[in-house]
């Protein structure tokens, strides 16, 4: 962090061990408490794509490959890969860009929907002990901005008892940020989706409004592709 007393502190000649050129104590000490696991969520059989979304070029790379770019350069500190068993590309992908198979979590139930990768994700044993949230991204949402992501992080870390989205016209969007208890109770929980599940901790949701048009933009289709990309790399 730059230090804008710098000169103020060398005119006055306070020896250099006092310049504290770090980050607040209070912002290093919630940093301590909040170790965030990411769940990709790779496993949709992209039929309206007529083939794998994630396998798409993004870029100098994929789709998938841009996302673990992305948030291997934020702060979370585990990030796992919800793939459907069998899924023969996808894997050959993860391997070409050495994503390390102790983070990759296997649905044998893909057919069933999104929210049974979430809940394969819940139950997984390979989690960090350490981890005190769990953010939840599509797999298809490759032209959401930097901050974006930044900004929800940051938010869940001021908010650590909350269930945390970015919004858009007041409309709740992915990634979903949750606290451990929340996550761990997708493990057992009745809801048939992720949608009925929040709806039922309503009092625990937690948005922030973002300017970020790409979270307006779902990637199911070859025009969504398109008009994503084009959104991306104007």
């Amino acid at each position: 962090m730059e230090c804008g007393r710098c000169f103020l502190y060398a005119a006055r000649r306070v020896p250099p061990r006092s310049i504290d050129m770090g980050v607040p104590e209070h912002m290093q000490q919630r940093d301590k408490e909040f170790k965030v696991g990411l769940v990709i969520l790779a496993a949709g059989a992209s039929r309206r794509m007529g083939l794998p979304k994630l396998l798409l070029p993004w870029g100098e790379t994929s789709v998938l490959g841009h996302l673990l770019q992305r948030w291997n350069q934020s702060v979370v500190s585990q990030i796992t890969v919800v793939h459907a068993a069998g899924a023969k590309p996808l894997i050959d992908e993860l391997d070409r860009l050495r994503f390390p198979q102790t983070n990759r979590i296997a649905n044998s139930t893909p057919e069933q929907g999104m929210f049974s990768s979430i809940q394969c994700a819940a139950k997984w044993p390979g989690w960090s002990p350490a981890l005190t949230h769990w953010a939840v991204t599509l797999g298809d949402q490759p032209q959401l901005k930097d901050v974006t992501l930044r900004s929800l992080l940051d938010f869940g870390a001021r908010n650590p008892d909350k269930i945390c989205q970015p919004m858009r016209n007041e409309r709740r969007k992915h990634p979903v940020l949750l606290p451990k208890r929340f996550f761990h109770e997708l493990q057992t929980t009745r809801a048939g989706d992720l949608k009925m599940f929040l709806v039922e901790y309503a009092q625990d949701l937690c948005g922030f409004q973002s300017d970020d048009i790409g979270l307006d933009f779902d990637l199911d289709t070859p025009e969504d592709y398109e008009r994503v990309k084009a959104l991306a790399f104007p």
